[in-house]
């Protein structure tokens, strides 16, 4: 009797499934949780300022709205080959995992210089207006969270250089992989709010 195989022709026992939700990465869950509230709280001082100035962002600032899109787009792709990778993995396809997290790595330090390359050159600077403070605050929490992301995913591969994984390599990854998504959705809002809301 042949074994039942997935589209891409792999025995479904060759899927490592967990018999109960990783404690791994439920603490990381519940810290994002956390992490969430904090950004609302960054977005509500946001939404805030905004409620109080009649222009948004204010006459003489200059963003490259189409760049940011650009960039944003690449984050934004870096959640789907992070979630690749995370599925190469539990097949146990751990090689081509590997290759995937460099990938997204690669993509997320593309926005971070891009990030860098706007803080230098935005005309309006962090002590201009309360929009450049607000700016300022917003995208270098966020880009510090991206940063922390890469470093996270640095020793998620320095980790796998083994030939085999160990038990909890599965569920590390999955843990990283939420944080990167969530840092990923955060910088879809400030992006709307800072670049396209008027």
């Amino acid at each position: 009797m042949s074994q039942a195989t997935s589209p891409l022709g792999l025995a479904k026992q060759d899927k490592i499934v967990h018999d109960r939700p990783p404690m791994l990465a439920i603490g990381v869950m519940i810290w994002l949780g956390s992490e969430l509230m904090f950004f609302s709280g960054l977005f509500a001082a946001l939404f805030t300022i905004r409620a109080h100035v009649s222009a948004w962002p204010p006459v003489g600032t200059e963003l490259d709205t189409l760049q940011a899109g650009i960039f944003t787009i690449i984050l934004v792709a870096s959640s789907g080959t992070m979630q690749w990778a995370v599925w190469l993995a539990e097949h146990r396809q751990r090689e081509k995992a590997r290759t995937w997290v460099i990938i997204t790595i690669v993509m997320g330090a593309v926005f971070v210089g891009n990030q860098v390359y706007e803080w230098i050159n935005l005309t309006t600077r962090w002590y201009t207006n309360s929009y450049g403070s607000v700016f300022y605050i917003t995208t270098g929490l966020h880009g510090l969270h991206v940063f922390l992301g890469l470093v996270a995913m640095a020793f998620l591969l320095y980790r796998m250089k083994g030939r085999t994984g160990d038990p909890g390599e599965l569920a590390a990854f999955q843990g990283v992989s939420y944080y990167w998504h969530f840092v990923d959705v955060i910088w879809v809002g400030l992006y709307s709010a800072l670049f396209l809301l008027k």
